[in-house]
């Protein structure tokens, strides 16, 4: 079973993904609140992004990853080989592009998420 983690390293956060090997599986604990002392004031609030269930026709990811940047929008239009989003494997940026022209209908993931290959990522009409 895999498991997500939010980390921070030297003041910057990562999602970890991590699966078990071994040993007595044990039961999850109940997520604890630690204080933490911060100096730098509060981030503003990303725009809330809905995703949507995906079909059978959506793009899905060639690689595991990172979403580092969501190009288009749900609703529009779209060139053939435009870029979609930016996808972040192995340190590298790499372009998630649109296979046909068409419009943007669904949106499967959001800025930050961690994906394994294969998952849905975007639906073009």
């Amino acid at each position: 079973m895999l498991r997500k983690f939010k980390i921070a390293i030297d003041g910057s956060e990562y999602l970890v993904e991590m699966e078990e090997i071994g040993g007595v599986p044990q039961p999850a604990a109940a997520p604890t609140m630690a204080a933490t002392a911060t100096l730098d004031p509060e981030p503003a609030a990303e725009p809330i992004v809905e995703t949507a269930p995906a079909g059978a026709d959506a793009i899905t990811a060639p690689m595991p990853g990172t979403i580092l940047k969501i190009l288009v929008a749900p609703g529009s239009p779209v060139k053939e080989n435009q870029p979609l989003m930016i996808l972040e494997a192995m340190k590298m940026e790499n372009e998630i592009v649109a296979g046909k022209a068409g419009t943007v209908s669904a949106l499967h993931v959001k800025e930050g998420d961690v994906i394994n290959p294969g998952e849905a990522l975007i639906t073009i009409n």
